[in-house]
C-alpha cells in the first residue's frame, strides 16, 4: 500500500481539525480548485470520508485510488491532499468519527450495572453507528488480513478507539493491567465484527452472543491478570529497593594504613608481621 506511511502513524489526522490547521485556503480559486470559495474545509474532509467508505463498499481497498475518492467526494486532488496525507488517514478519521457518535450518545443510566455490561451496552451501540456501512467493514477487514502492516496500524487505530470505549464504559485502561485490557479488547472486537459482517439476523442474535462471550472471556483474563499483578507488586517493590541501594553511594571508609597492596608505613607493615 504506498499510500500509508507505515514509519508513522498514518491515521492521526483530525477529522474535527479547525480550517486553519487543515491548510484550508478558502480564498482559493483557479483550475486547481473547482470548489466555491464557501465550501468549508470540514465539509471537504466529511466529503472525502464518506466517499472513501463509499467506495470500500463497492471494491477491494486496493482497487480505489486517491483520485477515485476525489472524484466521488467533488474535490481535487490538492484539496484532498489539504486535508488528508493518505487513505489510511481519512480510515482514521473515520474511525474517530464513530468514536465521537458513540461517545455523543453515552448517557450515565448504566453507570450501576457491572462494567461488563456497560462495556456491553457501549460496544452495541457502536455496531450500530458502523451498521449503514457494514459492507465497508467488511471490505476492510479483508485488505487487513492481506496486508500484516497495515493491519497493525489498523490495530492502532483500534486501540485508541476502544480506550475510549473503555472510558465511557467507566473502566480503566490505565497501568500494566490496562493495557492488557486495551489489546485484549481489540483483539475481542476482531472477532466480534468477523461475526457481525455475516450476521444477517436483525436482532443481531449471534453478534451479542459473540459479543457476550468474548466479554466473558476477557473478564476472566482480567482477573488473572489481575491477580498475577498483585502477586508481582511486592517483588517488584523488594527489585526497587534492592536496585536503588546498590545505586546508593557509600560512604568513604576510614583509613587504615593498608591500601590494595600493603601497609602504607613501614613501621606498621614490621607491627603486623612480628
Amino acid at each position: 500500500m504506498a499510500d500509508v506511511n507505515h514509519s508513522a502513524d498514518p491515521f492521526k489526522s483530525d477529522p474535527l481539525t479547525s480550517p486553519a490547521e487543515a491548510g484550508a485556503h478558502p480564498g482559493a480559486s483557479g483550475p486547481d480548485h473547482p470548489q466555491s470559495a464557501t465550501a468549508a474545509p470540514a465539509d471537504k474532509r466529511a466529503a472525502i470520508v464518506e466517499a472513501l467508505v463509499a467506495l470500500a463498499a463497492e471494491r477491494r481497498w486496493e482497487d480505489v485510488s486517491i483520485s477515485d475518492v476525489a472524484t466521488r467526494a467533488g474535490v481535487t486532488l490538492s484539496q484532498f491532499r489539504d486535508s488528508f496525507p493518505s487513505k489510511g488517514a481519512v480510515l482514521g478519521a473515520w474511525s474517530r468519527m464513530i468514536d465521537k457518535q458513540v461517545l455523543d450518545g453515552t448517557a450515565h443510566d448504566l453507570m450501576a450495572e457491572p462494567a461488563k455490561e456497560r462495556l456491553f451496552d457501549v460496544l452495541m451501540r457502536r455496531l450500530d453507528a458502523m451498521a449503514p456501512h457494514r459492507e465497508a467493514v467488511r471490505a476492510i477487514m479483508a485488505w487487513a488480513k492481506r496486508d500484516p502492516l497495515s493491519a497493525a496500524a489498523l490495530n492502532q487505530v483500534a486501540l485508541n478507539s476502544m480506550r475510549f470505549m473503555l472510558e465511557a464504559a467507566d473502566i480503566s485502561s490505565e497501568g500494566a493491567v490496562g493495557a492488557v485490557k486495551l489489546q485484549g479488547l481489540v483483539l475481542a472486537w476482531t472477532r466480534i465484527l468477523d461475526v457481525w459482517c455475516n450476521d444477517e439476523d436483525p436482532a443481531c442474535a449471534r453478534t451479542m452472543a459473540a459479543l457476550d462471550r468474548e466479554l466473558t472471556r476477557g473478564e476472566m483474563l482480567v482477573a488473572r491478570v489481575e491477580d498475577m499483578n498483585r502477586f508481582a507488586s511486592p517483588l517488584r517493590s523488594l527489585a526497587r529497593t534492592l536496585f536503588n541501594r546498590a545505586r546508593t553511594p557509600r560512604a568513604p571508609r576510614a583509613s587504615t594504613g593498608w591500601d590494595d597492596t600493603g601497609p602504607l608505613d613501614p613501621e606498621e607493615r614490621r607491627t603486623h608481621t612480628m
